[in-house]
């Protein structure tokens, strides 16, 4: 037995959902544990971004719950099982790595892509459109993202990044129009706009627009933070340069803190 632990894992959950064992793991389905798969994988992201190695280990173990546990109610629902799960992977990726697992050569890490791709599409020759399989679940901003580089892919590309700015700059002169008129509806729609072009912008710079703005979420964080360490009174009664000042303050503590 080379995995000891992954067999007693998959055993427990398998007596956990039977007759005998946790009356809540039998009353779980695909659609109820969903929120659960979501919060886990964002909960191992965030072990990632932090450098927590120890506490990756823990939360990679919960996203292996939710696979595990996805699986059982699927083997009890008589539609498949772990082994299903784990074979239909490795077919995957032994024939996505042809250049590992067969004769094929490659000379870079983009050719490796190229290949990936196109083998995908072959397998899932059913598909149609360029944007097909791209998740309905994940953030607007990672499906903007994904619904760029598919079109990218196919040649729907601006010509330079100038022009890619400029685009930025005319939904931005459209969602003041919007402003002006006090159209709600167009200010939202122009806002779309705006966003979307500049997940473009990022693209072109292969800058990571879903981990540019989690920085950025993190940055401000870390700030607000400080502020609240160093103010003098309630934030209600800071007049709008006195916040303008703590923001300052704040910004050189951070930094110098690291």
């Amino acid at each position: 037995m080379k995995y000891p632990n992954l067999e007693k894992l998959v055993d427990i959950i398998a007596v956990l959902r039977s007759e005998n064992g946790c009356e809540w793991d039998r009353e779980q389905t695909h659609k109820s544990l969903r929120p659960n798969m979501l919060e886990e994988a964002y909960e191992a992201c965030d072990a990632i971004d932090d450098e927590n190695i120890p506490n990756l280990r823990e939360e990679l173990g919960d996203v292996l719950l939710q696979v595990v546990l996805h699986a059982q109610i699927a083997k009890d629902n008589g539609e498949f099982d772990i082994e299903d799960v784990a074979k239909e992977l490795s077919d995957k990726l032994i024939h996505r790595h042809p250049h590992v697992f067969g004769e094929q050569k490659v000379h870079s890490t983009q050719e490796i892509l190229d290949n990936w791709d196109r083998l995908k599409k072959e397998e899932k020759s059913y598909r149609k459109s360029v944007l097909d399989g791209i998740s309905k679940s994940q953030s607007a901003l990672m499906s903007a993202q994904k619904i760029s580089k598919k079109v990218v892919k196919v040649g729907f590309e601006w010509d330079s990044a100038e022009s890619l700015k400029d685009c930025i700059k005319s939904e931005y002169r459209e969602f003041e129009e919007a402003v002006r008129l006090g159209d709600k509806d167009k200010m939202e729609d122009e806002m779309g706009d705006i966003l979307f072009a500049t997940v473009n912008l990022a693209r072109w710079y292969k800058i990571d627009a879903e981990q540019a703005l989690l920085c950025a979420n993190k940055k401000f964080t870390k700030r607000f933070r400080k502020m609240e360490e160093i103010k003098e009174k309630p934030f209600e009664e800071y007049t709008y340069d006195e916040f303008n000042e703590l923001w300052k303050r704040a910004k050189i503590l951070v930094k110098e803190e690291g």
